[in-house]
């Protein structure tokens, strides 16, 4: 929600809104000034109101739902409320199980620094502009899309990328075929004359694009050196590669004190060179992504390789956390095994030998349970592990105590020195006991563990950065 009020916000809306979890604010967007109530009344809609815009997680019993209905306000979800702002600009539309937030950045990055001063609705706050979302005068409009409840079918972009599907949310779908079934859905709405971005590896992305009249454009990155500690390493891909089979490969991969060097090949020849300063193979494929969409809605070699070196990161994704204490934090959303695994493989590439300490909060029961094995295995990087209750989110938490044993007995299992808090609170006093100088502390999860981070932290650190 937070973005789609700095988009509004920017196009000179008069906001309000409330919030159930914080005491009442004025939040500043530059200039303007949007006051927040706290929790949710009927006194808080104001007859005047033109639209009332609502999370997921408000219900239609909601007090402030049922005041809009007897006065006759125009109600919207936020993901159809991104709808409507596409259908009057040209969308561009990031879908995936994982990635989507810092693909929408990287790309909206891209597409602002580039002068096409587009409009942004991002999942995330973008580290160097401080804002999750904006509103230029510019005729695109880049949006996360977001598959949960079928809703990235609320939108109808002209430009779209699938950055993969996996098996996720699973209290709404209630098998692989409806989730597979809904992607291909999104896929088909965009159009012929449209581009439709996928990974050349993921066959579950093909399928679904099967169903685009689209035209299908694919990625691939090529090999990742091995851990250097930050130091800059090279690996070349030779011309029979099996990684030049899709239209847009990203090769030559250095990796730098931040990120990766490397040049970009559209159908078999040279594109650019840039470098992405952030860490992490997945995000070199993010970045080809969001590469392949801008140049779809017009921009050009030069004016990406450019811009591209300007991004620095999302807020807790890799987020280095600046602290007092002598070793590294770092904050993350990854809560699912795929993400974890990514994450983990990333630190143990940027800080090579030192120990990994790692605190997860899984984030639903449901996830949890139907990805068990997975999140087993996903772990392996880690030096100590501690585990704090589930995240019920939208579920019932009575199964969540059996659910965290089961994955604390399976981790252990495999070898990892895993330790189960009996609850969040536990975790700060828990790091401050085991942690040594020098280690490298992961803080995973999508819930509320991230105030933990916040709590070792003394202010955080304008830009992402490892090294």
């Amino acid at each position: 929600m937070r973005a789609l009020a700095e988009l509004l916000s920017d196009l000179g809306w008069t906001l309000t809104g409330s919030d159930q979890s914080e005491p009442a604010h004025t939040r500043h967007i530059g200039e303007r000034q949007i006051r927040i109530h706290q929790g949710h009344s009927a006194s808080h809609v104001s007859p005047d109101t033109d639209i009332l815009i609502f999370s997921p997680a408000v219900v239609e019993s909601n007090p402030e739902r049922v005041a809009a209905k007897e006065i006759g306000i125009p109600e919207f979800s936020y993901s159809q409320f991104l709808g409507e702002l596409m259908r009057e600009r040209t969308g561009i539309a990031v879908a995936g199980t994982h990635g989507k937030t810092t693909t929408t950045a990287i790309l909206a990055t891209i597409l602002r620094e580039a002068g096409f001063d587009p409009n942004a609705a991002i999942g995330g706050e973008v580290c160097q502009y401080d804002r999750s979302g904006w509103g230029g005068e510019g005729s695109l409009f880049v949006a996360e899309s977001c598959e949960y409840r079928k809703h990235f079918l609320d939108h109808a972009p002209g430009f779209a990328t699938i950055l993969g599907i996996e098996p996720d949310h699973f209290d709404c779908y209630p098998d692989w075929k409806s989730q597979l079934a809904a992607f291909a859905e999104f896929a088909a709405r965009v159009p012929r004359d449209g581009v439709l971005v996928i990974p050349a590896d993921c066959p579950s992305s093909i399928e679904a694009a099967a169903a685009s009249q689209a035209k299908i454009e694919t990625i691939r990155v090529g090999p990742v050196p091995s851990a250097s500690s930050g130091e800059e390493t090279t690996i070349k891909v030779t011309s029979d590669d099996t990684s030049r089979s899709a239209d847009w490969l990203a090769l030559d991969l250095e990796q730098t004190g931040q990120g990766f060097r490397f040049r970009i090949e559209h159908r078999g020849e040279l594109f650019c060179r840039t470098e992405l300063n952030v860490p992490g193979r997945h995000n070199v494929e993010n970045a080809l992504a969001a590469v392949a969409l801008a140049h779809a809605a017009g921009a050009d070699a030069d004016s990406i390789s450019e811009a591209l070196p300007k991004f620095r990161g999302v807020r807790r994704r890799f987020e280095i956390v600046e602290t007092a204490r002598e070793f590294t934090l770092v904050d993350d959303y990854a809560h699912h095994p795929t993400a974890v695994k990514a994450t983990l493989q990333t630190a143990r590439e940027f800080f090579g030998d030192r120990r990994i300490v790692c605190a997860f909060q899984p984030h639903q029961i449901s996830r949890t349970r139907e990805l068990m094995a997975e999140f087993a295995e996903s772990f392996a990087e880690v030096d100590e592990l501690f585990l704090v209750p589930i995240f019920a989110a939208r579920e019932s938490s009575h199964e969540g105590e059996a659910t965290l044993v089961e994955l604390a007995e399976r981790l252990a299992q495999n070898g990892i020195s895993v330790r189960r808090l009996a609850s969040l609170d536990r975790l700060k006093p828990s790091l401050d006991d085991a942690v040594r100088p020098d280690d490298v502390v992961l803080i995973l999860g999508a819930g509320n563990i991230s105030r933990i981070a916040h709590e070792f932290a003394s202010g955080k650190v304008p830009r992402n950065h490892a090294g």
